[in-house]
């Protein structure tokens, strides 16, 4: 792992300014990116050291505030450890933010933060890597679909509902994606059960999709969060294994 600089910056967007955080080694010089999708809790210590973790391994990282149409950052208070007692009160909160990025806000949105990416001189020409964690899985493989020619290799963690029965399901992209695809769901996830699993893994595969999908066994939603009680350490250095083989793969 390398030395690394970080820095809050703000995305310009078609309805106002997102706030975000940039990762990326300290050498100065341009590297691949990462567009990463944080999870529905936001943009905070946690994930700013899961960003630079990663710009660690080599890679120009952006975390961009997806809510930032409800506030910059923290746009929900939160404590430092998010144990089960305090999900509802925060998710009574989070839930119409959550629900108010609809499909094609958070497209248009992927719009400006891969246009941000393009223009940085710490990231490299070409096409990105995305990854994205719960909420963010979501994101991430819309992302892919729509924008397929500006993205080289998609993964998601712990997402849920990726292939709902809804015709508004992020799986329905699936035919549009030609970047390589890896997704872990948690085993102990009611918001993607196997019968989402097995609808994602079809669609892909009917795609033509070269892609992978896991199940993380014992794993709880939200696995890859070191500030929540779903955190499993295990589960993430098997989810930091699998994303960095995706981005050797695909860069």
């Amino acid at each position: 792992m390398t030395a690394t600089a970080g820095t809050a910056l703000d995305i310009p967007t078609g309805d106002g300014t997102a706030d975000a955080y940039l990762t990326r080694p300290a050498d100065g010089g341009p590297h691949p990116a990462v567009l990463l999708y944080m999870d529905a809790f936001g943009l905070r210590p946690s994930l700013r050291s899961m960003a630079d973790r990663l710009a660690g391994a080599g890679y120009a990282v952006l975390v961009p505030n997806v809510f930032y149409r409800s506030g910059r950052t923290p746009v929900v208070e939160l404590p430092g450890f998010i144990d089960p007692r305090a999900r509802p009160e925060i998710f009574e909160r989070l839930g119409p933010i959550m629900r108010s990025l609809t499909p094609d806000l958070a497209m248009r949105d992927a719009d400006a933060y891969l246009r941000l990416l393009a223009g940085r001189p710490e990231a490299a020409d070409g096409p990105v890597a995305l990854v994205g964690y719960c909420m963010g899985a979501a994101l991430a493989l819309r992302t892919a679909g729509t924008y397929p020619d500006r993205v080289a290799a998609v993964a998601g963690f712990h997402g849920a509902n990726l292939a709902t029965d809804g015709p508004h399901s992020p799986h329905l992209v699936a035919g549009d994606i030609t970047a390589e695809a890896y997704f872990a769901h948690a085993d102990q996830d009611p918001g993607m059960d196997a019968e989402q699993q097995e609808r994602l893994s079809a669609a892909l595969t009917a795609a033509g999709v070269r892609h992978r999908c896991e199940v993380y066994a014992g794993a709880h939603h939200g696995y890859t969060q070191a500030d929540t009680s779903a955190y499993d350490p295990e589960a993430t250095e098997r989810h930091w294994t699998a994303l960095l083989d995706l981005l050797k793969r695909t860069f």
